[in-house]
Protein backbone atom coordinates (compact mmCIF):
# COMPACT_ATOMS: atom_id res chain seq x y z
CA UNK A 1 0.00 0.00 0.00
CA UNK A 2 1.66 3.29 -1.05
CA UNK A 3 1.80 6.33 1.23
CA UNK A 4 -0.45 9.19 0.15
CA UNK A 5 -0.19 12.67 1.61
CA UNK A 6 -3.42 13.90 3.20
CA UNK A 7 -5.41 16.38 1.15
CA UNK A 8 -7.37 18.06 3.95
CA UNK A 9 -7.27 18.62 7.68
CA UNK A 10 -8.94 16.10 9.95
CA UNK A 11 -8.43 17.73 13.36
CA UNK A 12 -7.54 20.98 15.08
CA UNK A 13 -5.86 20.56 18.48
CA UNK A 14 -6.65 23.69 20.48
CA UNK A 15 -5.07 24.98 23.65
CA UNK A 16 -7.42 26.41 26.28
CA UNK A 17 -6.34 29.51 28.28
CA UNK A 18 -5.33 32.29 25.92
CA UNK A 19 -6.56 30.33 22.91
CA UNK A 20 -10.27 29.50 23.35
CA UNK A 21 -10.98 30.94 26.82
CA UNK A 22 -9.43 33.58 29.11
CA UNK A 23 -8.25 36.35 26.78
CA UNK A 24 -4.81 37.38 28.04
CA UNK A 25 -4.30 34.08 29.89
CA UNK A 26 -4.80 35.58 33.34
CA UNK A 27 -6.15 32.58 35.28
CA UNK A 28 -2.90 30.58 35.57
CA UNK A 29 -0.49 33.49 35.80
CA UNK A 30 -2.21 35.38 38.61
CA UNK A 31 -2.52 32.21 40.69
CA UNK A 32 1.22 31.53 40.41
CA UNK A 33 1.83 34.97 41.93
CA UNK A 34 -0.60 34.23 44.76
CA UNK A 35 0.72 30.72 45.43
CA UNK A 36 4.33 31.90 45.73
CA UNK A 37 3.15 34.83 47.84
CA UNK A 38 1.61 32.44 50.37
CA UNK A 39 5.13 31.03 50.89
CA UNK A 40 6.55 34.52 51.39
CA UNK A 41 8.25 34.68 47.99
CA UNK A 42 7.25 37.57 45.72
CA UNK A 43 7.14 37.04 41.97
CA UNK A 44 5.79 39.41 39.35
CA UNK A 45 3.08 38.67 36.81
CA UNK A 46 5.69 38.99 34.06
CA UNK A 47 7.92 36.42 35.78
CA UNK A 48 4.95 34.08 36.25
CA UNK A 49 4.19 34.28 32.52
CA UNK A 50 7.71 33.22 31.49
CA UNK A 51 7.38 29.40 31.31
CA UNK A 52 3.69 29.45 30.32
CA UNK A 53 2.56 26.41 28.36
CA UNK A 54 4.35 23.85 30.51
CA UNK A 55 2.55 21.59 32.96
CA UNK A 56 2.01 23.50 36.19
CA UNK A 57 4.46 21.50 38.35
CA UNK A 58 7.16 21.95 35.71
CA UNK A 59 6.20 25.61 35.45
CA UNK A 60 6.78 26.10 39.19
CA UNK A 61 10.06 24.16 39.04
CA UNK A 62 11.24 26.40 36.19
CA UNK A 63 10.29 29.53 38.13
CA UNK A 64 12.17 28.30 41.20
CA UNK A 65 15.25 27.70 39.05
CA UNK A 66 15.34 31.23 37.68
CA UNK A 67 18.25 33.04 39.42
CA UNK A 68 16.26 36.04 40.66
CA UNK A 69 13.45 33.95 42.11
CA UNK A 70 15.90 31.35 43.47
CA UNK A 71 17.68 34.17 45.33
CA UNK A 72 14.41 35.36 46.87
CA UNK A 73 13.53 31.81 47.87
CA UNK A 74 16.96 31.33 49.46
CA UNK A 75 16.61 34.63 51.32
CA UNK A 76 13.28 33.43 52.72
CA UNK A 77 14.21 29.82 53.57
CA UNK A 78 18.01 29.77 53.67
CA UNK A 79 18.29 27.21 50.84
CA UNK A 80 17.31 26.51 47.26
CA UNK A 81 13.87 25.08 46.49
CA UNK A 82 13.80 21.28 46.40
CA UNK A 83 11.33 19.18 44.42
CA UNK A 84 9.41 18.70 47.66
CA UNK A 85 9.16 22.49 47.98
CA UNK A 86 7.94 22.72 44.39
CA UNK A 87 5.29 20.12 45.18
CA UNK A 88 4.21 22.10 48.25
CA UNK A 89 3.75 25.25 46.12
CA UNK A 90 1.95 23.19 43.48
CA UNK A 91 -0.44 21.75 46.06
CA UNK A 92 -1.27 25.28 47.20
CA UNK A 93 -1.60 26.44 43.59
CA UNK A 94 -4.19 23.77 42.78
CA UNK A 95 -7.08 24.76 45.10
CA UNK A 96 -6.45 28.44 44.37
CA UNK A 97 -6.66 27.69 40.65
CA UNK A 98 -9.88 25.68 40.95
CA UNK A 99 -11.42 28.34 43.20
CA UNK A 100 -10.70 31.23 40.85
CA UNK A 101 -10.86 29.64 37.38
CA UNK A 102 -14.42 30.89 36.85
CA UNK A 103 -13.21 34.49 37.07
CA UNK A 104 -11.37 34.01 33.77
CA UNK A 105 -13.61 31.50 31.98
CA UNK A 106 -15.14 33.70 29.27
CA UNK A 107 -14.73 32.47 25.70
CA UNK A 108 -12.45 34.53 23.49
CA UNK A 109 -14.51 36.67 21.09
CA UNK A 110 -15.00 34.86 17.80
CA UNK A 111 -14.03 31.43 19.20
CA UNK A 112 -17.41 29.78 18.78
CA UNK A 113 -17.78 31.10 15.24
CA UNK A 114 -14.28 29.93 14.28
CA UNK A 115 -14.85 26.47 15.72
CA UNK A 116 -18.20 26.21 13.92
CA UNK A 117 -16.44 27.10 10.66
CA UNK A 118 -13.93 24.28 11.24
CA UNK A 119 -16.67 21.78 12.03
CA UNK A 120 -18.40 22.81 8.80
CA UNK A 121 -15.25 21.57 7.04
CA UNK A 122 -15.54 18.22 8.87
CA UNK A 123 -12.60 19.06 11.12
CA UNK A 124 -12.71 17.48 14.59
CA UNK A 125 -11.78 19.56 17.63
CA UNK A 126 -9.21 18.13 20.00
CA UNK A 127 -7.72 20.01 22.91
CA UNK A 128 -4.95 19.98 25.48
CA UNK A 129 -3.68 22.24 28.23
CA UNK A 130 -0.98 22.79 30.80
CA UNK A 131 -3.73 22.36 33.40
CA UNK A 132 -3.95 19.01 35.24
CA UNK A 133 -7.12 16.93 35.04
CA UNK A 134 -8.74 18.22 38.23
CA UNK A 135 -8.52 21.80 36.94
CA UNK A 136 -9.54 20.80 33.41
CA UNK A 137 -12.76 19.29 34.75
CA UNK A 138 -13.78 22.75 35.95
CA UNK A 139 -12.52 24.51 32.79
CA UNK A 140 -14.43 22.10 30.55
CA UNK A 141 -17.63 22.45 32.58
CA UNK A 142 -17.49 26.25 32.43
CA UNK A 143 -16.78 26.19 28.69
CA UNK A 144 -19.76 23.89 28.14
CA UNK A 145 -21.99 26.43 29.89
CA UNK A 146 -20.74 29.00 27.39
CA UNK A 147 -21.39 26.77 24.38
CA UNK A 148 -17.99 25.19 23.71
CA UNK A 149 -17.50 21.42 23.81
CA UNK A 150 -14.33 19.87 22.38
CA UNK A 151 -14.42 16.37 20.91
CA UNK A 152 -11.53 15.31 23.14
CA UNK A 153 -9.58 16.79 26.05
CA UNK A 154 -6.12 15.79 27.30
CA UNK A 155 -4.78 17.24 30.56
CA UNK A 156 -1.08 17.55 31.22
CA UNK A 157 -1.04 14.85 33.93
CA UNK A 158 -2.77 12.31 31.67
CA UNK A 159 0.38 11.70 29.62
CA UNK A 160 3.96 10.76 30.61
CA UNK A 161 5.36 14.16 29.57
CA UNK A 162 3.57 17.48 29.11
CA UNK A 163 4.46 20.21 26.67
CA UNK A 164 6.82 20.87 24.92
CA UNK A 165 6.81 17.06 24.43
CA UNK A 166 4.25 15.91 21.82
CA UNK A 167 2.36 13.40 23.97
CA UNK A 168 -0.81 15.43 24.52
CA UNK A 169 -1.19 16.29 20.86
CA UNK A 170 -0.58 12.68 19.87
CA UNK A 171 -3.07 11.42 22.46
CA UNK A 172 -5.67 13.51 20.64
CA UNK A 173 -4.64 11.96 17.31
CA UNK A 174 -5.24 8.48 18.72
CA UNK A 175 -8.53 9.32 20.43
CA UNK A 176 -9.96 11.12 17.40
CA UNK A 177 -8.97 8.39 14.96
CA UNK A 178 -6.83 10.68 12.81
CA UNK A 179 -4.82 8.66 10.28
CA UNK A 180 -1.99 11.13 9.63
CA UNK A 181 -0.46 13.77 11.91
CA UNK A 182 0.02 15.99 8.85
CA UNK A 183 -3.77 16.26 8.75
CA UNK A 184 -3.74 18.08 12.10
CA UNK A 185 -3.16 21.69 13.12
CA UNK A 186 -2.04 22.65 16.65
CA UNK A 187 -3.17 26.10 17.79
CA UNK A 188 -1.54 27.66 20.86
CA UNK A 189 -0.50 30.95 22.44
CA UNK A 190 2.76 29.64 23.97
CA UNK A 191 6.14 28.50 22.69
CA UNK A 192 5.91 25.09 24.46
CA UNK A 193 2.55 24.55 22.78
CA UNK A 194 3.95 25.32 19.33
CA UNK A 195 6.93 23.04 19.99
CA UNK A 196 4.45 20.34 20.99
CA UNK A 197 2.73 20.62 17.63
CA UNK A 198 5.98 20.77 15.68
CA UNK A 199 7.34 17.68 17.45
CA UNK A 200 4.08 15.87 16.75
CA UNK A 201 4.51 16.54 13.03
CA UNK A 202 1.51 18.86 12.79
CA UNK A 203 0.83 22.23 11.24
CA UNK A 204 1.15 24.93 13.89
CA UNK A 205 -0.57 28.27 14.41
CA UNK A 206 0.69 30.70 17.05
CA UNK A 207 -1.66 33.28 18.56
CA UNK A 208 0.03 36.62 19.11
CA UNK A 209 -2.60 38.77 20.80
CA UNK A 210 -5.09 36.67 22.78
CA UNK A 211 -2.69 34.89 25.08
CA UNK A 212 0.27 34.94 27.35
CA UNK A 213 2.71 36.84 25.12
CA UNK A 214 0.66 40.04 24.96
CA UNK A 215 -1.00 39.49 28.33
CA UNK A 216 -3.76 42.07 27.93
CA UNK A 217 -7.51 41.87 28.34
CA UNK A 218 -9.62 41.94 25.18
CA UNK A 219 -10.64 45.54 25.90
CA UNK A 220 -7.02 46.63 26.38
CA UNK A 221 -5.99 44.80 23.20
CA UNK A 222 -8.71 46.54 21.20
CA UNK A 223 -7.66 49.91 22.63
CA UNK A 224 -4.02 49.64 21.53
CA UNK A 225 -2.99 52.34 19.04
CA UNK A 226 -2.12 50.86 15.61
CA UNK A 227 1.60 51.61 15.91
CA UNK A 228 1.79 50.00 19.37
CA UNK A 229 -0.12 46.94 18.16
CA UNK A 230 2.23 46.58 15.19
CA UNK A 231 5.24 46.80 17.52
CA UNK A 232 3.75 44.17 19.84
CA UNK A 233 3.08 41.81 16.93
CA UNK A 234 6.72 42.17 15.87
CA UNK A 235 7.98 41.56 19.41
CA UNK A 236 5.81 38.49 19.88
CA UNK A 237 6.70 37.06 16.48
CA UNK A 238 10.35 37.23 17.58
CA UNK A 239 9.48 35.31 20.76
CA UNK A 240 7.93 32.53 18.69
CA UNK A 241 10.60 32.53 15.97
CA UNK A 242 12.76 29.67 17.26
CA UNK A 243 9.73 27.39 17.71
CA UNK A 244 8.95 27.91 14.00
CA UNK A 245 5.16 28.21 13.87
CA UNK A 246 3.81 27.82 10.35
CA UNK A 247 1.40 30.73 10.81
CA UNK A 248 0.90 33.61 13.25
CA UNK A 249 -2.52 35.20 13.79
CA UNK A 250 -3.95 37.58 16.36
CA UNK A 251 -6.69 35.36 17.81
CA UNK A 252 -8.65 32.19 17.12
CA UNK A 253 -11.18 34.34 15.26
CA UNK A 254 -8.64 34.43 12.40
CA UNK A 255 -8.19 30.64 12.31
CA UNK A 256 -10.66 29.68 9.53
CA UNK A 257 -8.68 31.65 6.95
CA UNK A 258 -5.45 29.90 7.95
CA UNK A 259 -7.16 26.50 7.84
CA UNK A 260 -8.14 27.25 4.27
CA UNK A 261 -4.50 28.12 3.51
CA UNK A 262 -3.27 24.89 5.11
CA UNK A 263 -5.69 22.81 3.12
CA UNK A 264 -4.44 24.54 0.00
CA UNK A 265 -0.89 23.51 0.91
CA UNK A 266 -1.99 19.93 1.57
CA UNK A 267 -3.80 19.80 -1.77
CA UNK A 268 -0.54 20.87 -3.40
CA UNK A 269 1.30 18.01 -1.67
CA UNK A 270 3.05 20.14 0.95
CA UNK A 271 3.76 18.62 4.38
CA UNK A 272 4.22 20.44 7.72
CA UNK A 273 7.60 18.80 8.40
CA UNK A 274 8.98 20.33 5.19
CA UNK A 275 7.69 23.86 5.86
Amino acid sequence: MPYETPRKLQAAILDWAGTVVDFGSFAPTQIFVEAFGEFGVAISLAEARGPMGMGKWDHIRTLCDQPEIAARYAARFGREATDDDVTAIYERFMPLQIEKIAEHSALIPGALEAIAALRARDIQIGSCSGYPARVMERVVALARQNGYVADHVVATDEVPNGRPWPAQALANVIALGVDDVAACVKVDDTVPGILEGRRAGMWTVALTCSGNALGLSYEAFRALPPERLAAERTRIAALFAESRPHFLIDTIADLPGVVQDIEGLLAAGRMPQAC
